[in-house]
């Protein structure tokens, strides 16, 4: 008896002493024991980005995105679409609506005889574009009790490209014209604010008179 607890006592102090060992060897080498922190944790996982301090830039308004897209391209976006949908004149509705002709047409409303949701069925008005793109950027942001399981596109010009491929289906409604959008400066540029500074305090004020020869 006294043997067994002898050899019991032994392999648990063996146990010990090699997981103090392997949890010292483990801090030393992901310097877990320095006084400052590294300066990259963990590994780098292959194609994975890491996503910027500043954050994305800011999306184009959406008459920009559509003068720039291509229906082409939501057409192939659309792909992950046709689980759910028919995009076809005439074509039955299948877990989803029929979206033929689907733009300018009212929401929730489009396909007859479809059962919508009360949600979308009850949230009026028209899917113009901008309601489209709010739409595809997250449905359930949209209408809450949407039937619609897909997530959403995230990314701007994916919608816009698939609101054109869309449009082009029996609707063809004109699009909105592009907007105005100013350039941003270069993030900590001040060459400009100071050579418009020096122009400034080097061409004479408006009215005053040229010096004398």
């Amino acid at each position: 008896m006294d043997d067994r607890f002898n050899t019991i006592a032994g392999w648990t102090l063996f146990g010990g002493i090699v997981a103090l060992g392997l949890s010292s060897l483990s801090a030393h080498y992901f310097l877990a024991d320095k006084e400052h922190r590294p300066e990259k944790m963990g590994y780098a996982i292959e194609g994975v980005e890491e996503e910027s301090a500043g954050g994305g830039a800011a999306e184009l308004p959406l008459p920009n995105l559509l003068a720039a897209g291509d229906a082409a391209k939501g057409e192939a976006v659309f792909a992950k679409c046709k689980a759910c949908h028919t995009a076809d004149q005439g074509g039955a509705s299948g877990i989803g609506p029929n979206l033929f002709g689907i733009v300018g047409k009212p929401v929730g409303k489009h396909a007859a005889g479809f059962a919508y949701s009360a949600d979308l069925s009850g949230h009026g008005g028209t899917w113009d574009f901008a309601t489209l793109d709010a739409w595809l950027k997250n449905p359930k942001a949209f209408a809450a009790g949407t039937k619609m399981s897909f997530a959403g596109l995230p990314k701007g010009e994916d919608r816009a490209n698939v609101i054109l491929y869309l449009n082009s289906l029996g609707s063809n409604l004109p699009l909105p014209a592009a907007e105005a959008v100013a350039a941003e400066a270069p993030a900590g540029d001040a060459s400009a604010p100071a050579a418009d500074a020096a122009a400034s305090e080097a061409a004479p004020a408006e009215g005053a008179a040229a010096p004398a020869a």
